[in-house]
């Protein structure tokens, strides 16, 4: 994994991050969705960019007031498990910092438990559970929460 670069998303990235975003979760964003969410002013959308200028991961956050969602974060299925996760939780808390965010939330599959222990090594701590939040398959989602601090 040496010299992954965190880096903003432009739409240049969309097909690559497209197919990891298909690769990754059961039920993708669309196309359109994503582009939407690179190019919203409210959104911070990152890429992991490896050695050969190529995208093997992302990760974006919306900021409402003074607070970051963070709705999704994934690896390419054939760097996972190379600390590109951290380097994109890393990205997304310094922006977090910059922009003074206070306290980050995100949703993960009870069942997720990488992503779990990736957010629990970072600081967040479960605060509740929403039934039935995903679908294919039906799962409930574990809501998690971190303070932000400078």
């Amino acid at each position: 994994m040496t010299k992954t670069k965190i880096i903003r998303a432009t739409p240049h990235h969309l097909d690559t991050i497209y197919k990891i975003e298909n690769e990754a979760f059961p039920d993708p964003w669309s196309k359109d969705s994503i582009l939407y969410e690179i190019s919203e002013p409210h959104s911070i959308f990152l890429v992991a960019i490896n050695q050969h200028h190529g995208v093997i991961g992302y990760g974006s956050m919306r900021h409402i007031i003074d607070e970051g969602h963070i709705s999704n974060i994934a690896v390419s299925s054939a760097h996972k498990n190379q600390g590109v996760g951290s380097l994109l939780m890393d990205g997304l808390i310094h922006e977090a910092r910059r922009l003074k965010m206070t306290a980050l939330t995100l949703e993960v599959r009870e069942s997720n438990l990488a992503a779990i222990t990736l957010y629990e090594k970072y600081g967040f701590a479960s605060a509740g559970v929403r039934r039935g939040y995903y679908v294919h398959p039906n799962e409930d989602g574990i809501v998690m929460w971190m303070e932000v601090l400078s």
